[in-house]
């Protein structure tokens, strides 16, 4: 048993167990993400018995984290072949491929679990649940145009990401022309595409689409407040000759959506994180906690977190005296506005003094998060 990154040039190898372990994705998909996808990401795997058996693939991104970017990696296409399997070959590709994330200090990684109970025993965390509907949309008559977009559009499509949403968001991929075009492409692979809203010539709504043969999946519909109306009649016009109602992911909250636990999330380099944090408007904070995180034991310190001269921003650094106990997956919940002070501190583990409740209360979280990336 051999377990090794792979060279980008023998990336393709792996497409063989990717067909024997997800045999419901399609050709064209597969095409599409072993020519774009595989180009600038990393793949670990076990190799036994002159093959590859099991791997884990790591797809690069941008993540806008509170005023900062980093470059974090989504854990994609966990996979092992049945014959190989309950060996522990996942837990030893997790392992290697966070203690090498952590020596690039990459504040977290994140992933869409196939079940919580996987990943948590990881210190995995669920951080985002996910605005969810199924809607037929309504007739009407469109006073907007509406057309796929191409490559050269991606640009204005960033534009209009930034312009009217990035503010409203902690944490998401940073949205650039790049980004878009490889949307189009992903979109294209599944039978769908990316359709754009227009007044005149200005963008007023998106999203994304795929067809199967009795279904219509949208996602990251965004638009324009004034505009939902268009938006609700496009999705009824594109499920002519269809009964099933649209499924519609990460759309605006309404009486009809419900949110779906979607990203799980794991910190790795703890103190890179520590320092893309804010203190909330107006307070000041000083306060020491020990973490404990038995898979990357070099976040296992004694933390201090205080003001900086300068806005906002949290100096920090080690100590010896500690003022409560957190673990590193409570930790996660905590940071990431998953949830409460209190409820952290009834966490197994979790030690918080109340004057340390107080002065973590004093941090703003990583809330909200828009991480709807599939791929």
């Amino acid at each position: 048993m051999q377990l090794r990154k792979l060279d980008s040039s023998e990336h393709s190898g792996t497409r063989k167990l990717w067909e024997m372990v997800f045999p419901e994705d399609s050709k064209e998909f597969l095409d599409y993400y072993y020519f774009i996808k595989t180009r600038d990401n990393q793949i670990y795997v076990i190799e036994e018995d002159g093959a590859v058996r099991s791997m884990l693939q790591l797809n690069p991104y941008v993540l806008q984290i509170g005023s900062t970017q980093r470059l974090c990696n989504y854990v994609i296409a966990v996979a092992t072949e049945e014959a190989y399997r309950k060996r522990g070959y996942m837990g030893r590709l997790l392992r290697a491929s966070m203690a090498d994330m952590y020596e690039q200090k990459q504040p977290f990684t994140f992933l869409m679990p196939a079940a919580e109970s996987i990943y948590r025993p990881y210190d995995f965390r669920f951080v985002y649940a996910q605005n969810q509907e199924e809607s037929c949309g309504q007739p009407g008559t469109m006073t907007v145009s509406i057309s796929d977009a191409g490559l050269s559009e991606a640009s204005a499509m960033a534009t209009f990401f930034n312009t009217h949403y990035a503010a409203g968001y902690q944490v998401y991929a940073v949205r650039d022309d790049q980004y878009y075009q490889t949307m189009i492409f992903e979109q294209q692979s599944e039978n769908g595409g990316v359709k754009l809203l227009k007044k005149g010539s200005d963008i007023v709504g998106m999203f994304a689409y795929a067809r199967e043969e009795e279904s219509l999946e949208i996602r990251e519909p965004l638009y324009l407040p004034q505009f939902e109306s268009e938006f609700r009649t496009a999705v009824y016009q594109m499920r002519e000759g269809q009964s099933a109602p649209a499924k519609i992911y990460a759309g605006a909250e309404s009486g009809q959506t419900r949110k779906v636990p979607l990203i799980m999330l794991r910190i790795l380099h703890l103190e890179t994180l520590l320092s893309a944090m804010r203190v909330k408007e107006g307070k000041e904070i000083n306060c020491s906690f020990a973490v404990l995180d038995s898979i990357i034991t070099k976040n296992s310190r004694v933390w201090r977190l205080k003001n900086s001269d300068e806005d906002q921003k949290i100096l920090v650094s080690e100590t010896e005296d500690s003022e409560g106990v957190l673990t590193i997956g409570a930790l996660t919940a905590l940071l990431f506005g998953y949830q409460t002070v209190e409820e952290t501190g009834r966490e197994e583990g979790v030690i918080l003094s109340p004057r340390l409740k107080q002065e973590l209360g004093k941090l703003q979280p990583l809330h909200p998060l828009y991480l709807n990336e599939i791929v």
